[in-house]
């Protein structure tokens, strides 16, 4: 299927691993240029300069903390007028809700939620002039009910997940849509690093805790990030207009609700 978008252009916040580097394939393969995020400098580089070379389009690389004023306006310099936006960075670390400071849930809440709106409220203007946005947001680990030592990622995120379902309704009417992205468990980085938290905490082995995690989803498996890749640039497409304020759970089926 042709999804409409080859020409587009798109800035992707925290785009050089896992998810979001996968979702910069997916729309790269779709002819869309880019403008890739990360903290990493080497990071970046490797993305724009790999990206490039195998999908052919244009791709530019901002290094930084995509949550502060300084790299979002770096973002915009590099391109002013985005079609398409990820909304995407790395969560805080897991920790015991009784050594929560008030600093932590800070920076917790301007990298996952008073961040990321702020670079909304910079580019919707625009898209709605053109008559031309997609939005999505990828909200981790809320399929699941919250546990305490995951307080700081869901309550930033949640929050997001609300305040992004308000705005969408105002911005549709101008074809810009606004829609997140709910993964469970992914074969990326993040589920080694909640591996070596088990391993820690638990005192089981690496084997036991990747075990854990396949066995806690239905399917029997982690989800590729190239997968939710490619769900992310369907709702980026020209077919996905009448698409918004939803939350597409991708959790090989392990929700247990009817709706």
């Amino acid at each position: 299927m042709d999804l409409g978008i080859s020409g587009r252009t798109a800035v992707l916040l925290g785009s050089t691993r896992g998810l979001g580097r996968a979702c910069a394939e997916s729309l790269a393969r779709e002819g869309v240029n880019l403008v890739v995020n990360g903290r990493n400098a080497a990071d970046v580089d490797e993305t724009v300069g790999a990206i490039g070379a195998t999908f052919g389009v244009h791709v530019q690389g901002v290094v930084g903390d995509s949550s502060t004023s300084t790299v979002q306006d770096a973002l915009l310099v590099a391109c002013p007028q985005p079609d398409i936006v990820l909304l995407n960075g790395q969560g805080p670390s897991p920790a015991v809700f009784a050594d929560l400071t008030e600093q932590m849930w800070s920076d917790a809440l301007r990298q996952a939620l008073t961040g990321p709106l702020a670079f909304l409220q910079r580019v919707l203007p625009g898209m709605c002039e053109r008559r031309f946005g997609r939005v999505v947001a990828i909200s981790s680990a809320m399929v699941k009910s919250p546990n305490s030592a995951m307080s700081l990622s869901h309550g930033s995120r949640l929050g997001l997940t609300g305040v992004l379902k308000g705005v969408s309704k105002d911005v549709v009417k101008f074809n810009v849509t606004i829609n997140q992205i709910l993964p469970e468990r992914f074969d990326t980085a993040r589920q080694e690093q909640m591996a070596q938290v088990v391993m820690k905490v638990r005192g089981v082995t690496y084997e036991q805790a990747r075990a854990e995690q396949v066995a806690s989803i239905k399917a029997g498996r982690l989800g590729q990030a190239s997968e939710l890749g490619d769900a992310f640039a369907f709702l980026c497409s020209a077919q996905a207009g009448y698409i918004s304020g939803q939350n597409l759970q991708m959790d090989g089926g392990s929700y247990e609700g009817v709706f």
